[in-house]
Parts: C-alpha cells; structure tokens; sequence
C-alpha cells in the first residue's frame, strides 16, 4: 500500500470507463486469452488466473477495483508463510498450562458459598491469539517509551490473569480472590480489565462491548497527533484490539474504521476472535460473519488478512483443482460450522465432504478422528504468527485479522461449541478430567477428585517458565502493565488568570467564550501551551474557537492540500501535520475516545496531555455517557465543557437540544467533577483548581465536567474578597441582600444567577424582603461532599461528627431559601437535606422546546419574577408574609401568560 501522499487517494481501485480504447486489436488478443483459458481449463482455472493477475497488478501499483469479499480461506497461502521462530512444543506447554489455570480459576470462583462466576470460552476460544502476541508481538514499557497498547477482549481477563500468575506476577492468592476485591483485599481481582481497580496491571477498560475498538482506533491516532507534534517518539508503538465477531454488531466498533484508514493508522491492527457466536447464539446463523466483516472492512479502506483454517488443511487445499473443497467453504453456513465443531469426524464426512465423490475422495485416506480434527486458523501459532507479522509490517493501511475459533476450545464435549457455553462456569470432575487429558497435563485423579481443582505451574525453574521470561524480555517487559512516569507539569501563576478575572465589563459576553478567553492565556503559557489538545465535533466556530485556527491549525496528518475557502479572512480554516486542534467531525463518540486517549497520555507514554473537550452539552453525559464511565476507568485527566448548556437557553433549537439534566448524570460518575460556573470570575478560579489537582505535585484521577452556556450577559470582575474556597467546595455568598426587612436566601447556578439578582432587586424594593443570593457552583460536588460526612459519622459515631460544607456555609443564613436553575429540580435537590432551613426549588422539568428564552423561563416557572414568587410562597408558609400577596404577585407578573414575559436576550450562539 502506498505511504505519505499516496495514502489517501480520491479514487481508489477504479476503473478508467470513459477512457477510448486507443488498441483495440491488443485489447481483443487479452479477450481471447481469457477466453480461451476459460474453453480449455475451465472456469475455476480462469477465475484463479484473473485473481493472479489483479494480485500482480496491484504488486506493481496499478489501480483495480477492489474485491468486496475474497474466498473462505487464508488469506496468507502457505507458500508465503515466514519462518516461526519460536519453539512450537514449549509454547503448547505454557499455553496448555494458561488454559487450565484460566478455566480453573473462574470454576474455584463458583465454588459454594462464593458463586462470583466467570466467563471462560472467550479466551478458551482466543488463547492461541494471545499467546502468540505474548511471545513474539507485545513490546513493554522497559525501553522508557510506551510500549504497545493492547486492548484485551473484557471477557479473555482469566487467561491474561492466568499467564501472569505463571510469571510470578500473581499468586494463587490472588487467583483465587478473583471477583472478590473487597473481601479478599489486597489480594482481589477485578472482573475485567479495570484500569481503576488494578491500576498497576491493566491499562485499557474494554468489557462495555463496543468502546475498545473505537478506543484503540483513536489512541492509534492519538499516537500518531503526539509524535507528530514532538511530545513523545510513538513510533515503535503498535496498538492492538482483541475483539469478538459478536461485538462488532455495536455501532461503536464499526463506526469509525474509516479515520483510521483516512489517517493511514498502520500502528493499528483488529483482531477479531471470529468463534462465530454471541453470549447466547450464533453470530451469524445462516450467513458468514466473517465475509460480512471482511466487506466492512475493506469497504472501509482497511487491509483485511484471513486466518480461518489450520494446517491440517493445507494437503486437502493442494489437491483442489477443481475448487470444489473451495466453493463448499464458501458456501457453508456459520451455523452450520458450529454444529461441525460439535460433532462426531464421521458426522463431518458425511455431511461436509459426503454429497460430492470429488470432496469425499480428498478424505478417503483420512480417518474420522483425522477429519474430526481439521482446525480453525485461530488455534495454529504458525498460522497466528504469519498473521501477525504480516499486520504489523504492513504500511499505509490499519489491518484487521479475522481469526476463526471455537468458543470453548479444548474445555471439552459439554463446552465446545455450545449455545450456552459462555454462560457455563462450572467444570464437573469428568468435564476437568477431560480437560487435564487434552492439555496433558501431570495432574492425578485424586487431585481432581478431592476438594476444588488444583492450579497447574511447572515450576520457576521449567523450561516453560524460562522460556517465558526470556520473551517477556526480548520484548521489553511484561503486558500489560500500566505505568506513570509523568512528571508534575510546572503549572502558570496567577497573572495568567487575570485577564477573565477583570469581567466583561460594559461587554455582554457568555461563559462559552469567558472560557475561550482563559482558554487562549493558558495556551500562551511556554511550557503548559502545547500540552494542551482542543477537541470539538465539527463545532469551533459554534463555540467561538475559530479564534485558534491560525495560530494552533487542525490536526491533519496530511497537511491541508487544497485552497481554503475563506484562506482570505484572519479566522481561516488551517490544517497542518502539527496542529493542535482535532476536528473530529460529527461525532461525539470519536471525539470523547480522542479525550480519553488524550488525558492518559500521562500514563500510557509518560507525558501530560491536557484535553479540553467543547461540545453541545445536551449530546455528552447523554449521547456518550458510557465513554465517560470508560475515562473514569482508564483514569483520565482533562477539561469537559457543555457548552449551549441549560434547558432554555438554546430554546431556539427545540426539544432534543435543550439540556437540562447532564449535570445530574454527570453527578453519577465517582471520577466526575462537575461545575455550573455563573461568571468568569468562577471560571478561572474552577480551571486553576482543576489542573492543581490534575496535573500538579499531588495529582488525582479525576475530569472536570464544566456547564457553561451561549446567552450573553455582563460579567462582573472578581470581588475584592472573592471567596475562592467557596467557588471551588461549590457554594459561595454572591451578593448580600441591602435593603428589606424579611429575610431570605436564593441559591441560583449558571445562567440563573443573573434571574437571582433580578428577582433581589425585585423583593427588596416591591416586597421588603431581604434577599441573599448565593451562587452554587457545584451541586454536586456539596452532595459529594456531605454524603462523605455522613459515610464517616456513621462509621465513626465516638469521633467528633462531621458537618457538610453546605451546611456550614449556610448556617448564620436566615431563610427560607429557595434554589433555581436552568436544570430540572433534581439537581438543586441534591443539597435539599443538608440546607438547615426550609428549601424549595425551580426548576426546567419536562421537554424543551423552540421559543424565546423569556417565554421558556416563563414557562418553566424559573424566571425572576417567578423566583421572586417562589420566595414569597416559602415566607408565607413560614408565616412571614400574608398568603394573600402570592395571588397578587402572580397577577402582577402575569406569570400564567407565557407570552407577558421579557423574551430575553436573543442569538448568542456562543
């Protein structure tokens, strides 16, 4: 495949049909060639010559259309298989040795009294995958770079788990805590691969089907983006994904295969464990998964190499002349192949070569244990190791290798195959009998017999073990492991944030672009500038990030071949090979995978990265909210902003863009924190704090979630005796009430803080109410706060009780109070039982919908008069004011007539 410019053509593999035919009597003797193959060979034989030809052609750069689909056979034909250079018979052993103590391990994890479970087929169907990576592919970390970044298949975690505790890297102890972190600590191990629970072992979280390829397809490019840009030398770095046929019915495994082939990702290789079933059934019953996928994929430009069967089949291949052995591959069914893997070799003559005497006479001098064990590519280490050479040495293109397997390999009868197998986690005493018989291994009956199954090692000093450490080591260390090696960044002093600090002044600007202004002063600083990675999906320009384009240009690793449309203006489209800004297109899932991708890049290459993610809020915790999960996970650091945020403040967009509840879902991730800053004052104060706990001396695995939104209003500049802790623990004194009698307290987020000071003026001069207002930076993070105090005294009642923070703040505060903002009810109520007086709250519950922001808030009742109404009604429940004031309030303010109410500031789309 062609490198640099060539790699990505406009036209690829067409052909010229509008080109005039400049020799014809050259043109007819190729016509007559073909022909005559045809008449005197056969089809079959003229069908192999063409595909000899458009093979050759391609060898010498000569563009042919490309096949959608290939034959059901190796793609590698034996005559170009390199060299094996590993010792075949020890690696069965320790192989042999992995499969047990995997299928042990999960079989002990069901034992009375414990019944965790266990998935053991996947990787019964995988181990060869793996082993073969393990011995000769997977580089470590002990080269000082990042090694290779393996994305294991969630379910394959017993065997990965399985093969380090022959390395010494657990013990039987943990093996036998498996599934059980808490009651068995420190010796627990997690389910999957969980970055978070076992933060020294695994790196990548994949077990939520889907994320791990779309992960892998971006930290492919996320390594490419840091080498270009002179941050870290990923050049030796190859990422793998192990991956299920299964799994690739999610939309996020197939969804972005084609910016990995655009960008030319050949750092990148698929493999697809193709055991041709789901959890419960086939993949693929009466179709073929495999040329399905092989379709997708070259569909989608990438290099597609087929390992479907062993060497077993190499000698009945030889003799197919005729391509009769060929055309019954191809036209067998998955469902059928499965039920092959359970029957008996005479079933398979019968039924697979007994119909046609050409197919029955290859068989002839085979006897049916022969037959019964012809074998699928995805169990042969020669086969395996051709594959995988043959992917990583490919240039220009990401490979995928479509591996066929049996779920369940070698676990016995009653697993092989089987509807139910991945469900199946209990070994009986025959089943392990059975078992230890096929891997031949030095383990008695009475073992067997007497109590849960032993493990199986061969000792430190074996030939296996040795063997296996000396590969360990020619590769660079053992994988996976995650390592940080990132050094504390050198973070900007208080002058940088000056400038946002100071207000908007006579300015109407929203918080969108206040933190776009602090954005552009931090990037400017010489050593945390170019960490920083700006993300968007297709929206700078929505978001008031234009501004960056001639100064920080659009990763692309090709360049900008093309004359920009607007190359006259100041704001001009630029891409370049260095940019630092990724333009990910209309995709929040590819943009939130180059987000994790970025905030690891502390762990996986040992250099800080610092990702600000900008995207309509409503499409975040919604759309991608597993891929957060997925962040928390892989314990990864950066800046998230929902931008256009609030249920009526984009109103003009309607229903499905009016976020008012990703700050609750926010709320749900424990590596989440997450803020609703009004001004931006706060905002500065929030992003300081942020990359002090991220990125400084004593830095915690945590993301910031920050809501900000397009409405235009008035900052003020920072009090002279602002109140950092407050605006950073989530809840500080805005403005205190001057005039009035009765008192009471507002407690507004975001957008609604202005509503709030409004609704102040309002009580004082027409109700002779006094009100406080307070600006609650993080709802969530007060919960966070004092459901932490509660755990403590209820777990420690003879220490000296906890208060909240929330309530402490609040405590010499007169209310009632009252809570408002653009979010349903059920964010401000997160606080409601730590507030010490009564507490009410406003707030945008229901769809959204399209109209003027003040007929919205009008509607929705959060509006300033309808604050100040709020207000009265909790005086008068309190006695503080007459009931009969709250009829005349609603009268005066007309506040069942959403069309009285001030339509607000319009545009602002920023």
């Amino acid at each position: 495949m062609a490198s640099g410019s060539d790699r990505n053509p406009i036209i690829i593999g067409g052909l010229p049909s509008q080109v005039p035919d400049f020799d014809p009597e050259e043109t007819q003797e190729w016509l007559d060639s073909l022909d005559a193959a045809v008449d005197e060979r056969g089809r079959e034989r003229a069908r192999y010559l063409m595909l000899r030809l458009i093979e050759r052609a391609r060898e010498k750069r000569v563009a042919v259309p490309e096949m959608r689909s290939t034959d059901y056979v190796n793609t590698i034909p034996t005559r170009a298989e390199p060299f094996f250079p590993g010792n075949e018979e020890i690696e069965r052993k320790i192989l042999n040795a992995t499969r047990w103590n995997a299928a042990v391990m999960v079989s002990r994890a069901q034992r009375p009294g414990i019944g965790v479970g266990g998935h053991i087929a996947t990787f019964a169907s995988s181990a060869s995958l793996y082993d073969v990576g393990f011995n000769h592919f997977f580089r470590g970390k002990d080269e000082g770079d990042g090694g290779d970044q393996v994305f294991f298949q969630g379910h394959a975690s017993p065997g990965i788990y399985a093969r380090a505790f022959l390395l010494d890297r657990l013990s039987e102890a943990n093996l036998d805590a498996f599934r059980q972190e808490k009651s068995k600590a420190p010796h627990g191990l997690s389910s999957y691969p969980h970055p978070r629970l076992m933060p020294d072992f695994w790196e990548f979280p994949t077990v939520s089907m889907g994320l791990g390829p779309i992960g892998a397809i971006y930290q492919a490019r996320m390594n490419r983006y840091m080498h270009a840009r002179g941050i870290a030398d990923t050049s030796k770095s190859q990422v793998w994904a192990f991956l299920g046929d299964g799994e690739m019915d999610e939309p996020e495994s197939l969804g972005q295969l084609t910016i990995a082939a655009r960008e030319g990702l050949d750092n990148l290789t698929f493999v697809v464990n193709c055991n041709l079933q789901r959890l419960d059934g086939p993949v693929r019953g009466n179709g073929k998964v495999i040329q399905e996928l092989e379709s997708v994929f070259r569909g989608a430009g990438w290099n597609v190499i087929k390992l479907i069967w062993d060497r077993t089949w190499d000698p009945l291949l030889a003799q197919d002349r005729d391509g009769i052995l060929v055309n019954r591959m191809n036209t067998t069914p998955d469902g059928q192949f499965q039920t092959y893997a359970t029957e008996s070799g005479a079933y398979i003559r019968d039924h697979f070569f007994g119909d046609d005497q050409r197919l029955r006479a290859m068989v002839e001098g085979m006897t049916d244990d022969q037959i019964l064990h012809l074998g699928r590519g995805g169990h042969d280490h020669k086969k395996i190791y051709a594959a995988f050479k043959a992917a990583v040495e490919h240039k220009g293109q990401p490979t995928v290798i479509l591996a066929k397997t049996v779920k369940g390999w070698t676990l016995g009868p009653n697993f092989e195959g089987r509807n139910a197998t991945h469900q199946m986690k209990k070994l009986t005493v025959a089943d392990l009998k059975g078992f230890r018989d096929r891997l031949h291994l030095p383990i008695s009956d009475k073992e067997l017999e007497s109590g849960a199954p032993p493990y199986y090692h061969p000792g430190r000093d074996s030939e296996e073990i040795q063997y296996m450490h000396d590969r360990r080591l020619g590769l660079g260390g053992y994988v996976p492991t995650r390592v940080v090696r990132a050094k504390p960044l050198a973070l900007p002093d208080d002058k940088t944030y000056a400038t946002v600090k100071k207000g908007s002044g006579q300015q109407s600007i929203a918080t969108t672009m206040a933190f776009v202004r602090l954005l552009k002063d931090l990037m400017r600083d010489k050593e945390l500038g170019k960490r920083f990675v700006l993300i968007a999906p297709d929206e700078y320009r929505t978001f008031g990030m234009d501004s960056f384009f001639p100064s920080a240009k659009i990763y692309n690793p090709l360049g900008q071949q093309y004359e920009s449309v607007d190359r006259e203006l100041l704001l001009a489209y630029k891409e370049s090979p260095t940019g630092q800004m990724l333009h990910d297109g209309i995709s929040e899932a590819g943009c939130t995978a180059s987000l994790i991708a970025a905030g690891s890049a502390y762990a996986t290459h040992g250099e800080p990265l610092i990702p600000v993610y900008v995207f309509y809020s409503m499409f975040g915790f919604q759309r991608t909210g597993d891929q957060f999960w997925q962040m928390s996970d892989q314990l990864a650091r950066g800046f998230v902003l929902g931008a256009t945020a609030g249920r009526t403040t984009l109103t003009g967009e309607g229903l499905q863009h009016a976020d008012g509840h990703s700050q609750l879902l926010a709320s749900t991730n424990p590596g989440c924190v997450a803020y609703d800053p009004a001004f931006g004052f706060e905002i500065a104060h929030i992003v300081q704090d942020g990359l002090r706990r991220m990125y400084g001396p004593d830095s915690e695995d945590v993301f910031y979630y920050l809501t900000v939104y397009n409405e235009p209003i008035q900052h003020p500049a920072e009090p002279s005796d602002v109140d950092a802790e407050g605006i950073v623990r989530g809840v500080y004194r805005f403005s205190e009430g001057t005039s009035g009698s009765i008192p009471a307290q507002i407690i507004a987020s975001g957008v609604a803080v202005p509503w709030a000071v409004e609704a102040q003026k309002i009580l004082a001069e027409e109700w002779n109410v006094k009100a406080d207002v307070w600006s609650a930076t993080s709802w969530n993070e007060l919960r966070r706060d004092a459901v932490a105090c509660e755990e403590h005294n209820l777990l420690h009642p003879e220490e000296e009780q906890r208060v909240p923070y929330v309530t402490r703040k609040l405590a010499g505060a007169q209310g009632p109070f009252v809570a408002v903002s653009d979010w349903m009810r059920a964010v401000p109520d997160q606080i409601a039982r730590w507030v010490p007086g009564s507490y009410q709250s406003l707030g945008a519950d229901g769809f959204g919908f399209a109209d003027t922001r003040g007929a919205a808030r009008r509607f929705f009742h959060i509006d300033a008069q309808s604050i100040v109404v709020g207000v009265l009604t909790e005086l008068a429940r309190e006695g503080k004011v007459d009931r009969s004031v709250l009829k005349q309030a609603i009268d005066r303010y007309q506040l069942l007539d959403v069309a009285a109410a001030d339509p607000g500031a319009a545009g602002g789309d920023a």
